[in-house]
């Protein structure tokens, strides 16, 4: 009979695990909704939306392939700017700290998932103690207890609170994660808008050692003229302050296209390297013009700070969830099993086995309002998210609308500024003309030379705004994560060659966390 009920106690204790092994899952979060996207169904279409340019002869085209599928090295042709590319993605700081981020973020998940384990300890001990003599039995007052054995204990999740933990602790990991892609993403764009900045700085430099060149020629005919006493004084100081302004002109830009060099570096990650292959001009660079824009539902799962802002506020909802478990009951199982003896040669001896079992329960009755106050913060901050998830969204629709509407109209702007300076030309051309043979006098070639001037540096500061908008839409499209078109893209939280040997292997690498998998887990 004493056999029987020590088995019927065992079976009562596998059956009551086995039943919370059963119902440790469930959770108490809410159910997780979309929230609509407060934006359009659509980008807008008429005006100069409509005046979306169409690959010209000899320009090359996207084929119909949406930015996420268009390798940053097919949109750049440039082989510097490709170089620079991808040594920033190697090398950059800001990079680093993202990818440790990514890392440290992991850590914080696996260190809440192990909440859902039993913990399992080995503990050895000796104890030594002394009773009066006039209470000790056959005057043994000095009494020894030697133990060695497993202890173990386990909170039983019943209403998901270590659950909704493991929920949200994953869900700021996988935001993380997409902050680091968006990082890397952006990345490829600063890169690309610095350089071609420096290029632009490159031809307002030859533009401006142009115009001090034929200054200084006018200038020396001019004095020329003045020294011979056919010319004026007038026409000697107009011809000398084109000079002067030039040469101020050339200072400044030499300053700031060393500025802009410099502007490179630490997004490069390192010095630049002096075996650069050649480079491209401004006007060359012939970027992909004609990449669709699809719809602004795309961007859900095209822009990787859309997708953190999602996941944060799904960390938001599971913290509920966890906020809402902490008003019911606590349940905890603590065991031992290991062998007691009086003297440390009988610890091993037969007889010697002893355990323990004792399960506790813990639940709340007044704790001044804490609970309630704590779930009260879990649904403001879900709210915060949600309002932070719908701004990621417009700020997305604005950044793509705008990019569309600015190459609606660059390609016309500046073939009318190219057809302007043709004619600034030819002006300039007939007023020096006219003053060398005696006509007018040096007050029109002046200003044909001043106009001309700032036409050519309108004309490149246009060339570089419309390059800069290309390479901003393609960003802002989701474009820049993958190197060649057709390849797999890298999970979110795996950087540029990332070694996996260099880091501790996760539990489940990112791409077991999927989007589809994670929300039917919820």
């Amino acid at each position: 009979m004493h056999e029987s009920s020590d088995a019927g106690k065992v079976k009562s204790v596998i059956a009551a695990v086995v039943v919370a092994l059963l119902v440790t899952g469930c959770t108490m979060e809410p159910h997780y909704a979309r929230p609509v996207a407060p934006v359009a169904g659509a980008f807008p279409s008429d005006g100069v939306y409509a005046m979306q340019p169409a690959t010209a002869a000899g320009a090359r085209s996207a084929s119909g392939q949406p930015a996420t599928d268009i390798g940053w090295r097919e949109f750049f042709v440039d082989p510097r700017l490709q170089r620079l590319i991808g040594i920033a993605l190697k090398n950059n700081r800001d990079m680093r700290v993202a990818v440790l981020n990514v890392e440290a973020s992991r850590a914080q998940y696996r260190i809440v998932r192990a909440g859902l384990m039993p913990t399992v300890n080995v503990a050895a001990s000796e104890s030594k103690s002394r009773t009066p003599k006039d209470l000790s039995f056959f005057n043994q007052t000095i009494s020894n207890q030697y133990s060695v054995g497993l202890n173990a204990s386990w909170e039983i999740d019943f209403f998901g609170r270590v659950q909704s933990l493991k929920d949200q602790a994953l869900a700021q990991y996988l935001a993380t994660a997409q902050a680091r892609k968006a990082a890397e993403i952006s990345l490829v764009s600063q890169v690309a808008d610095q350089y071609l900045t420096v290029l632009e700085l490159d031809d307002l430099l030859k533009t401006t050692q142009n115009t001090l060149t034929t200054a200084q020629e006018s200038y020396r005919i001019t004095k020329l003229q003045f020294d011979n006493g056919t010319g004026s004084e007038l026409d000697l100081r107009q011809a000398q302050t084109v000079v002067e302004q030039a040469s101020a002109n050339l200072q400044q830009q030499a300053r700031l296209r060393a500025q802009a060099e410099n502007a490179l570096v630490p997004l490069v990650g390192e010095p630049l390297p002096a075996d650069l292959p050649p480079g491209l001009t401004l006007s060359d660079q012939n970027l992909l013009t004609d990449i669709p824009a699809g719809l602004p539902s795309d961007l859900l799962t095209r822009r990787p700070d859309i997708m953190e802002a999602e996941e944060n506020l799904l960390a938001a909802n599971a913290n509920i969830g966890a906020a809402r478990a902490a008003f019911f009951p606590k349940v905890s199982l603590t065991g031992n099993f290991g062998t007691l003896s009086p003297t440390l040669g009988g610890l091993f001896k037969p007889g010697s086995a002893a355990w323990g079992f004792s399960p506790s329960i813990t639940l709340p009755i007044f704790e001044g309002g804490q609970n309630k106050a704590n779930l009260d913060l879990a649904n403001i901050q879900k709210n915060v998210q949600i309002a932070t998830y719908e701004k990621a969204i417009q700020t997305a629709f604005r950044e793509v609308a705008d990019g569309l509407a600015a190459r609606g109209t660059y390609d016309q702007q500046i073939a009318a500024l190219e057809r302007n300076e043709r004619a600034q030309q030819r002006r300039f051309d007939l007023s020096a003309l006219r003053y060398k043979n005696g006509v007018d006098n040096y007050l029109p070639v002046l200003t044909a030379q001043t106009d001309l001037y700032s036409a050519q540096q309108t004309l490149i500061t246009a060339r570089l705004a419309r390059w800069t908008n290309l390479v901003d839409l393609y960003r802002a499209l989701g474009g820049g994560w993958i190197e060649r078109a057709g390849e797999t893209p890298r999970p979110a939280d795996q950087p540029v060659d990332y070694d996996l040997a260099a880091a501790p292997a996760p539990a489940r690498s990112y791409s077991d966390y999927t989007v589809e998998p994670i929300r039917a887990e919820r």
